[in-house]
C-alpha cells in the first residue's frame, strides 16, 4: 500500500498544501499572532519537511518535536482546533479525498497532547 505522502502526490502536493495552509493560518485571527515576526519562509520550509516525514516520505526533518517546540507559546484546545481545520480546508480545496484528510487528522490528533503541553 501507498504511504499518505505517495498518495497525496509527494513533495509537489506537500509544498503546495503548506504554503494554502500558511496563507490560511496568517488570515486566521485565533492564531495569527503566533506568527508575527516569524520568518515564514524558514517555518514552511520546517512544516514541509515534518509533514513529508510523517506522512510517510523521506525523513529530513530536522527540527525540535513536537512538546519542545510548542512548549513556550501558551497554546489552547482552540488555537490547535484552529490549525486542523487550517489543514483540513486546505486538504480539501487541493482534492484530497476523505479518508487521507482523516489520516492527516489522526496524525495530528495524536501528537496534540505534546502541542499542548499536557
Amino acid at each position: 500500500m501507498s504511504s499518505l505522502y505517495e498518495r497525496l502526490g509527494g513533495e509537489a502536493a506537500v509544498d503546495a498544501a503548506v504554503d494554502k495552509f500558511y496563507d490560511k493560518v496568517l488570515a486566521d485571527e485565533r492564531i495569527n499572532g503566533f506568527f508575527e515576526n516569524l520568518d515564514m519562509v524558514a517555518q514552511a520550509n520546517k512544516q514541509k519537511a515534518f509533514l513529508t516525514m510523517v506522512f510517510g516520505g523521506p525523513n529530513d526533518y530536522s527540527g525540535k518535536d513536537m512538546r519542545a517546540g510548542h512548549a513556550h507559546l501558551g497554546l489552547n484546545e482552540e488555537h490547535f482546533d484552529a490549525v486542523v481545520e487550517n489543514l483540513a480546508s486546505t486538504l480539501t480545496e487541493l482534492g484530497v479525498g476523505n479518508a487521507d484528510i482523516q489520516e492527516v487528522a489522526g496524525i495530528a490528533m495524536s501528537v496534540k497532547d505534546d502541542v499542548l503541553n499536557r
